[in-house]
């Protein structure tokens, strides 16, 4: 009884997020560059039913009350974790869960976030449409206010639709076939990240970008709110700890900027990842706060001069790990906020500063442990399966990069841009313009959005670009330097006839090694790697060292990304196994991915 009295009274007060940490998946909260401190988690266990024939509008599923099938939000139905396991391609969906909003949201406005949905999502409460979403990697949210009202159960209705092999939506490295073969896996279909609820003021704030410019030590921010009042302002304050070093109020406004300037700068790097705390307040005409956001912010500073990119001024050499996001047990989805922490511990354990995060957008809380720990990435798209000439894959990327870049710019930790990878079915006829216009259209929208360096197209075929990327999975020494040897002072390309030339920007490996080793018990009957395997342990660690030796000896590269830090099913080529145990001895593994070449000392 005292019991049930307390949750009661946590649900109306509005802090239900506390009372269900102890019971549902993946509890904390989702988005901690940008914190409120009510919201209510909605993972757990939902109803749902499949829909292969498309037929659930006709049958009237938006109107549930409830699905023969249960599964747990916020695993994929192809993982384990999610209780049904179902692995053959999954064209639609239907989830179903009764929301009840808290008394004390009263006049606030009821934002629904969902963290990611793969891919179209229809979203509906009590029968009616509240919105549609189209991406299968981005966040968005709804503002369900007008659907809802206090202590009433509502009967909240998901639609998925998730056509991977259409062409026209990236699916990464989702395996197009039923068996995952090659470097494609299991696939994931719906909703497969935090699905949660918060109370808004109408005139709160619902976006802040917050841009570091070291050399004037200050924060530029650029605010964007729900809507305005009349007498509205903000109210920034940075700290050091407890220390309050930098405040600025400003009237609100569209559009409006605070430039917050610090006396003494700290910086933000993998040697010293210091964070400054952040808190955002709006008030209104009267003074009073009517809207708290909590969040933090790291002062570092990326460019390039020449072939060389710079960290905080500073020369500095990538010495990245491919990074694919894949678990056994939760497919696309970490089984805890744990192994996120976890996975970037084992790979700097290994020896490097970083990971491109590839054919995947990790979830946010990814990128806030790669902060605190000073772990650099950078951030790629799924951009795999759709066809890059495709009209409609265009008109869908477009959306969706742009809800991904505008969601991860203020994490310190993304250092690089990469919106597609290896764009082998570029046309050799009049349909590269296609192509080529595509390429620069994500490249100019990038940099419309965000201040980062972008990788245009990772390994091939680049059309605009800040960083130069190649990828070889040569076995051999001599194999790979007859790639990166200059040839009469001419840096090698990949294939010149079919991207533009090289024009001077940091040249990076990011894509190399992939060397197969199996330890223990061949996962799967089709295992995968790059060439052929060594056949000893101490022939591995003489070919991982000698490909690495290789490219840190060339003064026109800037770093590398080895491939990979985990086997992901069948591709066993990971410094760790799939279930992130060792495979090697990691203190010759990270003897060979500590080095640095003398110019960057």
């Amino acid at each position: 009884m005292k019991k049930q009295l307390f949750l009661f009274v946590l649900a109306f007060i509005g802090l239900s997020s506390f009372a269900v940490k102890a019971d549902i998946p993946r509890p904390e909260y989702p988005r901690p560059q940008f914190q409120r401190e009510n919201w209510i988690n909605l993972n757990g266990k939902w109803s749902f039913t499949f829909d292969f024939g498309k037929s659930g509008l006709d049958r009237r599923f938006q109107e549930s009350k409830g699905f023969d099938k249960s599964i747990i939000v916020p695993f994929c139905p192809e993982s384990e974790l999610s209780g049904v396991k179902y692995v053959d391609f999954i064209n639609a969906m239907w989830y179903h869960r009764v929301i009840e909003i808290p008394a004390a949201w009263s006049g606030k406005a009821v934002i629904l976030h969902f963290g990611a949905v793969d891919y179209y999502a229809s979203v509906y409460i009590d029968g009616k449409l509240v919105g549609r979403h189209w991406g299968g990697t981005s966040s968005f949210d709804f503002d369900i206010t007008p659907f809802v009202k206090p202590q009433t159960q509502h009967q909240l209705v998901v639609q998925v639709e998730d056509d991977q092999r259409s062409g026209a939506q990236g699916r990464g490295k989702q395996c197009g076939n039923y068996y995952s073969g090659g470097c494609d896996y299991t696939r994931t279909t719906g909703i497969w990240q935090t699905v949660w609820m918060e109370p808004v003021d109408k005139s709160g704030l619902k976006s802040a970008y917050i841009v570091p410019e070291l050399d004037q030590k200050r924060f530029v921010i650029y605010p964007e709110f729900y809507s305005l009042q009349q007498g509205q302002k903000l109210r920034v304050s940075v700290k050091d700890g407890k220390s309050t070093v930098a405040t600025q109020t400003i009237p609100a406004g569209t559009p409006s900027f605070a430039i917050l300037p610090l006396k003494q700068v700290k910086t933000w790097s993998p040697e010293s990842p210091f964070l400054y705390d952040v808190t955002f307040e709006v008030l209104n005409a009267k003074g009073a706060v009517i809207d708290k956001v909590t969040s933090y912010a790291g002062m570092r500073k990326v460019h390039s001069e020449g072939n060389c990119f710079f960290l905080n001024n500073k020369p500095y050499f990538l010495r990245l790990v491919l990074d694919q996001g894949f678990y056994p047990k939760g497919i696309w989805t970490a089984p805890s906020d744990a192994d996120l922490k976890h996975d970037i511990e084992l790979s700097m354990q290994a020896g490097f500063n970083g990971a491109r995060l590839h054919q995947k957008v990790f979830e946010e809380r990814y990128h806030y442990w790669a902060d605190k720990l000073g772990y650099l990435t950078w951030g790629e798209s799924s951009s795999w399966g759709m066809g890059m000439s495709n009209i409609e894959a265009a008109r869908n990327f477009l959306s969706e990069w742009r809800e991904i870049v505008m969601r991860d710019r203020n994490y310190p930790s993304i250092i690089a841009w990469v919106p597609f990878n290896e764009s082998w079915d570029r046309p050799d006829n009049d349909r590269a313009q296609q192509h080529d216009r595509f390429v620069t259209d994500i490249y100019n929208l990038t940099h419309s959005l965000d201040y980062r360096p972008v990788n245009d197209v990772s390994g091939l075929y680049h059309v605009k670009t800040d960083l130069w990327s190649v990828h070889y999975y040569e076995q051999t020494a001599d194999e790979l330097r007859g790639k990166l040897e200059p040839k009469d002072g001419v840096i090698p390309q990949f294939e010149p006839k079919k991207e533009v030339a090289y024009s001077g920007q940091p040249y990076f490996v990011d894509e190399y090694g992939g060397i197969k080793w199996i330890a223990g018990e061949q996962f799967a009957n089709n295992s995968w790697g790059y060439g052929n395997a060594p056949k000893t342990l101490d022939e591995f660690y003489v070919r991982l060292a000698q490909l690495t030796d290789v490219i840190l000896g060339y003064d026109h590269i800037s770093g590398y990304c080895y491939t990979q830090l985990t086997d992901v099913e069948q591709e066993q080529n990971g410094i760790y196994n799939y279930d992130r145990t060792p495979k090697f001895d990691m203190k010759k593994i990270k003897a060979v991915f500590s080095k640095v070449p003398e110019r960057f000392k």
